[in-house]
């Protein structure tokens, strides 16, 4: 074969190993009551039907990774049904102290954001942190500061409470409980158990922790991964959960990249995100290998679940509860969207 000829094929194989296959996946929370009313199931499944079509859309124009990640969250922030942005739980004071992480894989770069009270899409202030600031996370007065000095669209804190939440507020004071799920109606039984003090005692499946995320993989096989929440109901002013951790409830990286939410204590101490990475990086296990060595081995006892994209363009989800709030995508036509196992 003529030199020029092998020049040509090779030019051709690298741009076809340049075009890769775009996935998304998106979460709504992991640890779901499995007496979650059909209208509510429904609900639920309609917001990420919605925020999976966006994604898709995006990536379809060739939109980065990153850029969809956001693009995506950000909708589930404007939307009060989850637990980011309108909508957050609520701290023991009654205010709103919202927390957001992304992550670009290509070149490891991240931005998150803490103790936010008046941004009204936290994700967005993360990438501006990301893309206009010299650091990584910012939090309280210097989140808020450097929003105010990016001129991104601020609210009053009223805004992001709802009725909902201030009804579950109530009744975790009442508790004397942090609870995890703070959306969904409790039956009859847990209400005398809250009553009696005793929430505690209850598994996190009675619960639904409901961040929000959001992965994507684009067609140059660049991965990026996107976590909003508004923590825990009830929860200590100044509590930080593994969303805005790099690591813990976000990472991405050039072989994938990861969304976590569930029990943020104990996300945090399992480091789960990374570890998805780095099963795949040292221990060469497959994305979806990863994702369930990493659920059934890291989190100890911990309740919790993740999404994850390949720069292959796979996808994976796994949980080690009752259920998670769940969305993915593929090129090559996969199309799903759930909540239980």
């Amino acid at each position: 074969m003529a030199g020029k000829e092998i020049q040509e094929m090779k030019g051709s194989e690298g741009g076809a190993r340049r075009r890769r296959r775009w996935a998304i996946a998106v979460h709504g929370g992991a640890g779901v009551d499995p007496k979650l009313p059909l209208e509510k199931q429904a609900q639920a499944e309609k917001i990420l039907a919605r925020c999976l079509q966006l994604g898709v859309a995006a990536l379809r124009s060739n939109l980065a990774a990153v850029d969809v990640v956001e693009l995506v969250v950000r909708e589930l922030e404007t939307d009060p049904f989850f637990n980011s942005g309108r909508g957050s739980a609520l701290t023991r004071k009654g205010t709103v102290e919202m927390e957001a992480s992304i992550m670009d894989g290509q070149r490891r770069r991240c931005g998150a954001v803490s103790g936010v009270t008046t941004v009204k899409n936290p994700i967005s202030l993360a990438r501006l942190v990301m893309d206009r600031s010299p650091h990584s996370y910012l939090a309280f007065h210097g989140a808020e500061q450097f929003a105010r000095e990016q001129g991104v669209e601020t609210v009053e804190n009223a805004y992001f409470v709802t009725e909902d939440n201030a009804e579950m507020l109530r009744l975790a004071k009442e508790a004397g409980s942090i609870l995890f799920d703070y959306r969904v109606p409790m039956a009859a039984g847990c209400r005398a158990e809250a009553a009696a003090g005793e929430m505690n005692s209850l598994p996190l499946s009675v619960y639904a922790a409901e961040t929000v995320g959001c992965v994507a993989v684009d067609t140059q096989g660049r991965c990026a991964a996107a976590t909003s929440t508004g923590g825990l109901m009830n929860k200590m002013e100044g509590r930080i959960g593994d969303s805005p951790l790099i690591g813990a409830g976000t990472y991405a990286c050039k072989a994938c990249a990861v969304s976590c939410t569930g029990e943020g204590e104990a996300i945090i101490r399992s480091t789960l995100a990374r570890d998805v990475a780095a099963l795949m990086e040292y221990k060469g296990l497959s994305l979806d290998g990863a994702v369930q060595y990493a659920i059934k081995e890291r989190l100890d006892e911990g309740k919790a679940g993740l999404i994850a994209v390949s720069s292959d363009g796979d996808v994976a989800c796994g949980f080690n509860c009752v259920g998670m709030f769940r969305a993915y995508a593929t090129e090559d036509g996969l199309f799903h969207v759930g909540i239980w196992d």
